[in-house]
């Protein structure tokens, strides 16, 4: 598989009142490896859309297992892949590292969606391309590129 790694380095607007990390910091970062991996395959998100006719990839699920705390000043390397692929959705999994230890984990399930052919203001799943999953499902581990 796929595997895009990202260096965050955690700063101080980033934590909440405890001096750790703002839960939903960590969501906000999970779209940003998201779009990192995909550029990362060669598939910039806007080039990506305009070329297949679709609108987005909406997350319709997403969670996370927290497992230790992170805070200002750390630098943390998040690894994105597809761990599943459906036939219009897919699942990215993310693993947030600090000092080689798994801080935290998760999960978002992401439409491939083009705009609703009778209904303007909805959204239709349609069909993975083969070449999205292709250049997504090849294995490769790059060097962590800086957030």
């Amino acid at each position: 598989m796929f595997v895009n790694r990202i260096r965050i380095r955690v700063e101080f607007g980033d934590c909440d009142p405890a001096q750790i990390v703002f839960y939903a910091n960590y969501f906000r970062w999970f779209d940003h490896c998201t779009s990192g991996l995909f550029r990362a395959a060669g598939l910039p998100l806007k080039e990506l859309f305009k070329a297949h006719g679709v609108i987005g990839i909406p997350i319709v699920e997403a969670r996370a297992r927290f497992i230790t705390p992170s805070s200002y000043g750390d630098e943390l390397v998040a690894e994105s892949c597809v761990t599943e692929w459906r036939k219009s959705s897919f699942v990215i999994s993310h693993k947030f590292l600090r000092d080689g230890a798994l801080a935290l984990e998760g999960w978002e399930t992401r439409v491939w969606a083009a705009a609703h052919p009778t209904e303007a203001h909805r959204m239709k799943s349609v069909p993975l391309p083969r070449e999205v999953i292709r250049r997504l499902s090849v294995a490769k581990k790059g060097p962590a590129r800086k957030h």
